[in-house]
């Protein structure tokens, strides 16, 4: 091991970042093949796209071949949200209040035109264009709705993304990290509370024009 760390540390081929941390690599392998095969998606469907989900979950497609074979019905039991379906105004506090929920690490599929901008929808008096404004959305999936294979399809891409990540900069191991998003509020219209300073010194601008 320690000819080998001697080795990567004159080799000009190896990246800086790489350097020094054989043990981490191997342990980065380790880790995110045990995750990338024991994904938990929580049993949530908002509209039509749903209902597509559920047809991906029967035996016809055989989600246990990666490792993803049941829905949980709490999302303290899960760490991946398919938003699938339609977003309304009404309904994003709960979908970031769910999120919020879920353990680390946890993903989010936007399944659907209506979860990735609005679908038909869009610009609607109580539609959102797309889920991404108020979490964050690892996966897209278009379509209206999108087939089970495409829902498949985005289960391998999220298996890649998982393999590409390490302990040492993945932000839930990092210390002081707040990951808890603000529930957005209902009133006449949907508040984003992160842009609730931004939108105080607008009003404030207003009134003094």
């Amino acid at each position: 091991m320690t000819e080998l760390t001697a080795e990567l540390q004159n080799d000009p081929r190896v990246p800086e970042e790489l350097r020094n941390n054989v043990f981490i690599t191997t342990l980065d392998k380790i880790y995110n093949w045990g995750r990338k095969r024991s994904v938990w998606p929580m049993l949530f469907g908002l509209a039509c796209c749903a209902i597509e989900m559920i047809a991906t979950a029967a035996s016809r497609h055989d989600l246990a071949r990666f490792g993803w074979e049941l829905m949980r019905a709490s999302p303290r039991q899960a760490d991946l949200m398919i938003v699938s379906g339609t977003v309304t105004k009404k309904m994003v506090p709960q979908i970031v209040r769910l999120y919020n929920q879920m353990p680390e690490p946890r993903y989010v599929i936007a399944m659907g035109a209506c979860a990735t901008a609005g679908g038909p929808f869009k610009e609607g008096y109580n539609v959102v264009s797309g889920i991404d404004k108020f979490i964050p959305v690892d996966v897209y999936i278009t379509g209206c709705p999108p087939r089970p294979e495409a829902l498949l399809h985005s289960f391998l891409k999220l298996q890649e993304k998982i393999e590409k990540q390490s302990l040492r900069n993945v932000p839930w191991y990092r210390p002081g990290t707040d990951d808890i998003i603000p529930v957005p509020m209902l009133g006449p219209d949907l508040v984003d509370m992160r842009r609730a300073e931004a939108i105080r010194a607008k009003a404030a601008e207003s009134q003094n024009a």
